[in-house]
């Protein structure tokens, strides 16, 4: 693969995980009691530890989502953003195999719905696309109009 593609690919990497992260975590950081009730649904840390993970999550969201928009620190937020999304598939997987009925709260809302609108199949799809997105910014986090090109990399002269 040419370094040119390969820097495409990561610069779309970059745009569609950082994007998605950028928006899921600014749709929920005005609710925090709806993400504290939301992550607590899932039934899966104690009550209080569920509630602070909903309270900070939105927060971790955004400045992991601006990191890779900007291209700064790639391969360290692309690491961390890729074991957020493992956790989301294994929350929303563990949710699905023992009959929860929730939203998954990826963009707001979450809780207890009914059957019919759990959608977990098409959230553990998706989350897969985004984790794929984030083992290739970590296996090559160098991408055109990153900052961290324009920071680190020696110039030629």
């Amino acid at each position: 693969m040419s370094t040119r593609v390969a820097d495409g690919l990561g610069l779309l990497a970059r745009l569609v995980l950082g994007g998605v992260f950028l928006v899921a975590g600014a749709l929920k950081v005005t609710t925090p009691e709806a993400m504290a009730k939301a992550t607590q649904a899932y039934q899966l840390l104690p009550h209080d530890v569920a509630a602070w993970v909903g309270y900070a999550l939105p927060m971790v969201e955004i400045i992991l989502g601006l990191l890779l928009v900007l291209g700064l620190f790639t391969r360290v937020a692309a690491v961390l953003t890729s074991l957020l999304v493992v956790a989301f598939i294994v929350g929303i997987a563990q949710a699905w195999a023992r009959g929860l009925t929730i939203d998954c709260g990826c963009f707001g809302g979450g809780g207890t719905v009914s059957a019919a609108e759990t959608n977990y199949l098409q959230r553990i799809i998706e989350d897969l696309g985004l984790l794929a997105c984030g083992v290739w910014l970590s296996w090559r986090p160098d991408a055109h109009l990153s900052l961290d090109r324009a920071m680190f990399r020696p110039a030629t002269t």
